[in-house]
C-alpha cells in the first residue's frame, strides 16, 4: 500500500477524490526494480499496471513477418517517462500485455493489482470513467510519440 498524496502527485490521478486516491492506494505498492529486469513479455495475462516514479524503463514489441513467422524482429518503441502509466493491458481487454517492458536502469514504481483495480472500477461506477479518460489521454499521448518517431525513421535515408 502507498500513501494518497503519493498518488495525488501525478496527473492521472488529478481527476480522483481522496475516497477514490485512498481505495487506489491499497492496491498499489511502490517497488524499486533493478536495471536488466523484464517486468512482463507480450502475450502474458496482464496482471499489474505501472506508473513510472523515476528511472528507464523501456518498451519493446516483437515484430513478426505474417508470411514466415520464424523472421522477427526485436523493435525498441520507446522509453517510459518518469510519471508515464504502463501496462495498461491490465485495465483494458482481453488483458494481455502486447509487448515487453525492459528496466534499463534502477527504477521505481508503483505497480497496482490489475483485476483488483478493474474489480474496484465496477464497484465504484463513478471511477472507471475517470479512469479510463486517463488512461485514454496516456495512450493517445504514447500514439503521438510512436507517430513521431515513425515519421522520423521514415525519412532518414
Amino acid at each position: 500500500m502507498v500513501s494518497p498524496e503519493l498518488l495525488r502527485q501525478y496527473p492521472l490521478f488529478a481527476s480522483f477524490d481522496d475516497h477514490e486516491l485512498k481505495a487506489i492506494s491499497a492496491l498499489a505498492d511502490e517497488v524499486t526494480v533493478e536495471a536488466g529486469t523484464t517486468l512482463f513479455e507480450a502475450g502474458q495475462s496482464a496482471a499489474y499496471f505501472y506508473l513510472l516514479i523515476e528511472g528507464v524503463v523501456e518498451w519493446h514489441y516483437d515484430m513478426v513477418n505474417p508470411t514466415s513467422s520464424e523472421l522477427r524482429k526485436d523493435v525498441h518503441i520507446l522509453d517510459y517517462s518518469p510519471g508515464e502509466p504502463f501496462g495498461i493491458s491490465a485495465l483494458l481487454e482481453p488483458h494481455l500485455y502486447l509487448g515487453r517492458a525492459d528496466v534499463r536502469s534502477r527504477s521505481r514504481l508503483l505497480r497496482m493489482d490489475g483485476p483488483r483495480l478493474r474489480a474496484l472500477c465496477e464497484l465504484d461506477t463513478g471511477m472507471g470513467p475517470v479512469l479510463l479518460r486517463a488512461i485514454t489521454a496516456a495512450a493517445m499521448e504514447r500514439l503521438t510519440k510512436m507517430r513521431a518517431l515513425m515519421a522520423a525513421a521514415r525519412s532518414e535515408p
